[in-house]
């Protein structure tokens, strides 16, 4: 293995490994830090964690355990791969975590650009951009676990760091490779560990992946990953064989506990022509709504294709919230679905489509799966997956801000595929 990924959630794994593939890596995705040997024939490898909302002492432990395996299969550099969105906490965990992978690689700096240019994420002046807003005023700034209410990026992961946080503005990355280079080089000299980079095109995310090909760690969103395989090809060091995948066939269903302002769209375009089931997260934590009613329900629409999902709006989650607590909701809800998927994955479904990041950790965990294959793009970020559960088994793992409003017909058509 060349190139090894430790990522903060399992849609962001899957986005990752999918730009990794792309690239013209052998790449496979695991869960969890591995206990053995990777593969043979695997190139790039990345890990799925579930790290974003915990305790930064724990996040920072689990990070260290993951890329402390990357390194033992021979990884070259390590990625530390978060949300487009930077989604965090003041008190992290990107910071802690990346200092402490900085700490862990023995190297000086690190690039930290969450750009993804394909979902309109982008990094100008230090400020970060969902479409043509800044990031506390695109929707992010409601975020149940991790509003977004200032878009300087600096400033931010400032508040989560103990040194100081540098920065290389768009001019600089635009002037050559040299240019950009020397002015990260300045930035660890004057003891700015990480390094905050502009970046706004694809054309940006490659030129910062030829200035960091010597960088053990570089940290971002999916798109810092663009050119890093090039730099491995350009040494003669890629095989150029892709891994072959199973195809899947069977029953689908869809499952989405995001309730960002793009799952709700993209839920309601499903539920235009697809039985839908709402789980409302006040009837879920009173016992109104429960695994055995959903599983039923689930079993009633089997061979439809159906959709289960707690997708709403964030006022009425906020309420449930302020009646039963924040953290004990979200853990309802992860458990319900995580749950329901391995109830119905025992039944016969072989096709699971999963909406939101942190839903997406509770499937990937309930299922028991090591490691997933990387199928064709379903859309920018979200790959179709492979695994093997009694049999092949094909999964998507959107995060919830992620693809067009017709993203679940989409994937329900193109997961399981190669």
């Amino acid at each position: 293995m060349l190139l090894g990924a430790v990522a903060d959630d399992f849609t962001g794994a899957s986005d990752l490994a999918n730009t990794l593939a792309r690239g013209g890596m052998a790449t496979m995705q695991f869960v969890g830090a591995g206990t053995g040997a990777a593969p043979a024939g695997c190139e790039a490898g990345v890990v799925a964690l579930k790290t974003r909302s915990i305790a930064p002492a724990e996040a920072v432990r689990q990070s260290l355990d993951a890329a402390r395996w990357l390194l033992a299969q021979g990884c070259e550099q390590i990625i530390f791969k978060y949300c487009s969105t930077f989604d965090s906490t003041p008190e992290g965990n990107i910071g802690p975590v990346a200092e402490a992978l900085l700490d862990l690689l023995g190297t000086g700096v690190a690039v930290v650009c969450p750009v993804f240019p394909a979902a309109g994420r982008r990094l100008f002046m230090g400020h970060l951009f969902v479409g043509d807003r800044l990031l506390s005023e695109s929707g992010m700034e409601k975020h149940p676990l991790t509003p977004m209410t200032d878009p300087d990026i600096r400033r931010w992961l400032r508040r989560q760091t103990r040194g100081e946080v540098g920065h290389v503005p768009l001019d600089t990355v635009r002037a050559g490779g040299a240019a950009l280079a020397a002015a990260i080089d300045a930035e660890a000299a004057a003891a700015r560990r990480l390094v905050v980079t502009d970046a706004v095109a694809d054309q940006d995310l490659l030129a910062i992946g030829a200035a960091v090909a010597g960088h053990r760690l570089v940290t971002g969103g999916s798109g810092i990953a663009l050119g890093l395989p090039q730099n491995f090809r350009a040494k003669g060091r890629l095989s150029g064989e892709p891994m072959t995948l199973p195809a899947v066939h069977g029953p689908a269903i869809v499952l989405c506990g995001s309730c960002s302002s793009a799952s709700q769209a993209q839920v309601a375009a499903y539920r235009a022509d697809r039985p839908g089931l709402a789980v409302d997260p006040a009837e879920l934590m009173d016992g109104r709504m429960t695994l055995g009613r959903a599983v039923e329900w689930v079993r009633s629409h089997a061979g439809e294709a159906p959709i289960v999902y707690s997708t709403a709006a964030p006022d009425a989650v906020r309420e449930a919230q302020k009646q039963f607590g924040r953290e004990a909701v979200a853990a309802a809800i992860e458990t319900f679905f995580g749950d329901l998927a391995r109830t119905v994955a025992e039944d016969g479904m072989k096709r699971i489509v999963v909406g939101g990041g942190e839903t997406s950790g509770a499937v990937v965990e309930a299922l028991g799966l090591r490691s997933l294959q990387i199928g064709s793009e379903i859309a920018p970020g979200v790959p179709a997956l492979v695994t093997e559960r009694g049999g092949p088994l094909g999964l998507a793992l959107k995060s919830g801000n992620f693809g067009g409003a017709d993203f679940f017909a989409k994937a329900v058509g193109q997961v399981g595929t190669a």
